[in-house]
């Protein structure tokens, strides 16, 4: 009996692809950069299964070019590449990877606001280019976390994870916005739900964890920034789209926020020459949030499953869009 045809879009660990290879016939991607729309749309054309990244456009013209196709696992938490309507439609299955990257997630948005505040890009770089000369007492001052405000945009997994580490290591207090309250942020955390004007206006360190839709697109701009405290530190470990780039820029460069530490960007990667790199008060990061051994394992496992599951018609276990078992 022939086994199942299956795309791998990019090489995934081998805790997933080791399961999947058990069971399928499998083609990996061997290439560092990402297949390009059209090579993808050929290689998904005869496949049951497909193995998406981040970086793959999965639409509804390649949707219609692989008629075979009973599935799509995304090895990611996010969707944002899929059209969903377009699978839901016909009735193929997505799944995602959620809560594998919680943890990881969070300890990168603590490291990069710790960065940030206490200047560690800037100071490190100084030294490194023979600009550290002695101690000095006003040399690289930063920002102090402890008994501060912490607001958080998105109480989600990721959302509650940094906002746990932050309010039990340093004792911040704990704003949030969200589409509802969260008791459990309440109860734990002593949080409070609030707009995010009142968050903006008085929290000391705004990190972003919330999922990028229409209405979350372009939701930092320069009326945003203008609203929080010049001392502020802004995080982000979202969606890069979630912020106007320029408006971050000026808002650094003019002193309207203290620093940022960002881990996503519009676009990825982010050319050498932007001038957010220019910016001494501003962390960068290459998207490693989930990039540790046992996430990126972990993540890979779920999506192996979810693969699987598809391929043999069985219900993902953790499926984006449930609908298309309700019209079956």
């Amino acid at each position: 009996m022939a086994r199942p045809q299956v795309f791998v879009a990019r090489r995934i660990p081998d805790a997933g692809l080791q399961l999947i290879e058990a069971e399928c016939d499998v083609e990996v991607w061997p290439k560092r950069l990402p297949p390009s729309p059209e090579i993808l749309r050929e290689k998904a054309r005869s496949c049951v299964g497909l193995v998406s990244l981040l970086t793959d456009r999965i639409d509804a013209a390649l949707l219609d070019a692989a008629p075979k196709l009973r599935v799509v696992s995304n090895f990611a938490v996010g969707v944002n590449n899929i059209d969903l309507a377009a699978a839901t439609a016909r009735k193929i299955p997505v799944g995602n990877t959620p809560g594998a990257l919680t943890d990881a997630t969070a300890d990168i948005a603590v490291t990069l606001l710790l960065a940030a505040a206490r200047r560690l890009g800037e100071s490190s770089l100084d030294a490194r280019a023979g600009r550290w000369l002695t101690w000095e007492p006003l040399g690289w001052l930063g920002r102090d976390l402890a008994g501060r405000t912490l607001g958080v945009v998105g109480m989600g997994r990721i959302g509650f994870a940094t906002a746990k580490r932050l309010h039990g290591g340093w004792g911040m207090k704990v704003l949030y916005t969200a589409r509802q309250p969260k008791p459990d942020a309440d109860r734990e955390l002593g949080a409070r739900h609030v707009d995010l004007e009142t968050l903006l206006a008085e929290s000391d360190f705004v990190s972003v964890h919330a999922d990028l839709n229409p209405t979350t697109k372009g939701m930092f701009g320069a009326a945003e920034f203008a609203k929080m405290k010049r001392t502020a530190v802004f995080v982000n470990t979202a969606r890069g789209p979630h912020v106007d780039q320029p408006a971050l820029a000026n808002a650094l460069r003019t002193g309207t926020i203290f620093a940022a530490g960002l881990d996503v960007t519009e676009p990825e990667p982010l050319p050498p020459e932007h001038e957010l790199y220019s910016l001494p008060n501003c962390v960068i990061a290459p998207h490693i949030a989930s990039a540790t051994v046992d996430t990126r394992n972990a993540m890979a496992t779920l999506c192996a499953r979810n693969l699987l599951a598809g391929v043999k018609g069985e219900r993902l276990p953790h499926c984006v869009n449930p609908a298309v078992y309700e019209t079956q």
